[in-house]
This record gives C-alpha cells, structure tokens and sequence, in this order.
C-alpha cells in the first residue's frame, strides 16, 4: 500500500458525510506505518472505544470505511476467526465489525457486517511481523502472496456489500 496523508484518509470513506469524515481520529503515526506490508491502514478510535476505520486501496482509487463494534464478552477459552486473514484470536481479538451501507441505504439504518481482528492488523498477522496472542497462526500450505491475495477478496467482498 501505498504512503497516505491525512488528507487521502479523510476525502476516502464512502459512509460517512464529509463532517464525520472531518473530525473522526486519524493515527498519529502515519509516518512510522509499514506501508509496504500493509494491505489496509485500519486504526481503532482512541475517544470512541466502539468506532474502528480501515482505508485500502482498490482499483486506484481510496476507499474508506467507518465501522462500529461491541467489545467481545467471551469466555477465557474462546477462540474467534478473523474473517478476512483467518487468524484466530482468543478473549475479544476478533469483534463484529458493522459498517453503515453507503448512499440512501446507510441514511435508513442498513448496515453489513464481518468477523475482523480488532485491532485490524491482518496485513501484519499474515507477514509475521505481529504474533497473536496464542503465539502463532495456523500453518496453511497457500505461499504468503496466496494468503494476501484471499484476504483482499474478502476484504473486496465486505466493500462490495457497503
């Protein structure tokens, strides 16, 4: 992924007006991301604990999302499944993700929904440069570039739905 400014992020989301887009929480440190490995920039909001936002690139062209989610209420054994890099987390390391539709269907209420990490850092889950909790993922016999290849698609296919 490429390098983004603060002004790519905030002209991005697609369900949003552009007064959220305005005063929602940009990460600090976009300087210090590891664009290279990332195949989206997803940050949590430091003042909001329930709001979250991913910003990727597709068909060039920025997309952005706003999303919402329920801290996890699990049990100390429970394990989740990430559904776009299939990363298990156990204790709230997966969460619901629920993002308001774009256009005339996001101003009725509709909104899609999708099994993520909660921190959002499935492009570094999948390189190895960060450990979940359990202390590795499950070993798959798809090379890395297949691995980050589906977890786009999956990706892609939250978005279409928005």
């Amino acid at each position: 992924m490429r390098a983004l400014t603060e002004q790519d992020i905030r002209t991005s989301f697609i369900n949003c007006s552009k007064g959220e887009a305005k005063r929602l929480a940009i990460p600090r440190d976009l300087g210090e991301q590891p664009w290279n490995d990332l195949d989206f920039l997803g940050w949590r909001d430091p003042g909001a604990p329930d709001r979250s936002y991913l910003v990727t690139e597709r068909q060039d062209r920025l997309v952005g999302v706003a999303m919402r989610f329920q801290p996890a209420q699990r049990g100390f054994l429970h394990r989740s499944m990430c559904s776009l890099c299939l990363t298990t987390h156990p204790r709230g390391g997966v969460s619901l993700m629920t993002a308001r539709k774009a256009g005339p269907a996001g101003r009725e209420g509709n909104s899609v929904g999708s099994y993520m990490c909660t921190d959002l850092a499935c492009s570094l889950y999948l390189r190895g440069r960060k450990v979940p909790e359990t202390g590795a993922r499950f070993e798959e016999s798809l090379t890395l570039e297949e691995q980050i290849a589906r977890t786009r698609r999956n990706l892609f296919a939250f978005l279409d739905k928005l």
